[in-house]
């Protein structure tokens, strides 16, 4: 949504139902998106004001009446999400405001102490998310469950891992597996808690400065809300894209988990983590390369996490000397 202008056209037809909508329209610029069906458009409209113009083709239009849901609920929890302005989810057309061209994933030039606020919020998101309703959630989406965290983690394996010789041999890949096995097994033993499943700071947009409360964030892309680990949107706040400084990350945790054993977060993380990059490899198969720095670092993030599970702790040393290619370009 917030990506540059590209050459597409807008829909047909859309400008009529901008302007039978109360939002009349005086120029649409179509903006690149990523490898999603959906495609996002920066509306100008005639007061000189602009919007975000979503289109929902056929086969995602399921998700336009999810994301409404979604939103509702959220909005009820008091989490800041966008304000629809206007929504067809029979064309596939939806309006929402628009807050602007960078999310948080893309301030890495800020300094951390601007960016912790930032960071404390979000703890304070998750915990108004996981205080929703299960039986309200529960239908939404399928549960983030051990089959469903197996099937992300064959993906890295099938695309990433497994084509690059990078499970090793015939030892360290049974040894391996048992391990993402086992990992998956007790997180969908947990009882699981409404998560976000994308709580990542590319789906966080930072409000301007001088909102209350200082570090207001936006909570983007909402509609995979489901029930899932309680640790998992913690995970993929403080593993994805801005990696928190080793002392800021364990303020965030101690915020967080208290006292609590941390073996769920690294588990999770660990989870998220090796899944993210199978992500990132199928964004690139499909043409979508801007991810592909992420990888190493993304990677080493794996290996710290499963070094701190009793089931991944003995293969962690041998996978991290086997990728030691593959990790150089996260310390260049």
């Amino acid at each position: 949504m917030s990506q540059p202008l590209s050459i597409e056209m807008p829909p047909a037809g859309v400008d009529a139902w901008l302007s039978g909508a109360g939002y009349p329209p005086r120029q649409i610029l179509c903006l690149t998106g990523d490898v999603s069906p959906r495609r996002y458009a920066r509306v100008v409209l005639a007061d000189g004001t602009t919007a975000v113009l979503a289109t929902y083709p056929d086969e995602v239009r399921d998700v336009c009446p999810r994301f409404l849901r979604t939103g509702e609920l959220l909005d009820g929890a008091g989490v800041r999400v966008p304000h629809i302005l206007a929504a067809s989810c029979e064309q596939g057309w939806m309006l929402l405001e628009d807050l602007g061209l960078q999310t948080l994933g893309d301030q890495r030039e800020r300094p951390w102490s601007e960016l912790r606020p930032y960071f404390a919020r979000a703890l304070e998101v998750i915990g108004r998310i996981q205080a929703l309703p299960v039986d309200m959630v529960a239908g939404l989406n399928p549960v983030l469950g051990r089959e469903l965290l197996r099937r992300e983690l064959a993906q890295t394996w099938d695309l990433f891992l497994a084509p690059r010789e990078l499970t090793g041999g015939r030892a360290l890949t049974a040894a391996l597996a048992a391990a993402l096995d086992a990992l998956c097994d007790y997180l969908g033993a947990e009882t699981p808690v409404p998560c976000h499943r994308d709580f990542m700071v590319r789906n966080l947009m930072p409000l301007d400065e001088g909102t209350v409360p200082a570090g207001g964030i936006v909570v983007l892309d909402h509609q995979d809300l489901r029930l899932g680990p309680p640790a998992y949107d913690l995970a993929s706040l403080l593993n994805d894209t801005l990696f928190p400084p080793a002392e800021i990350e364990e303020e965030l945790l101690a915020a967080a988990l208290g006292g609590a054993d941390r073996q769920s977060y690294h588990r999770a993380a660990a989870q998220r983590t090796l899944k993210a990059v199978g992500t990132y490899t199928k964004f690139s198969l499909r043409g979508a390369n801007r991810h592909l720095p992420l990888i190493p670092p993304t990677l080493a993030r794996f290996l710290d996490h499963l070094a701190w599970i009793p089931e991944g702790a003995p293969v962690a040393g041998d996978l991290r000397r086997l990728w030691e290619p593959v990790l150089q370009p996260a310390r260049t």
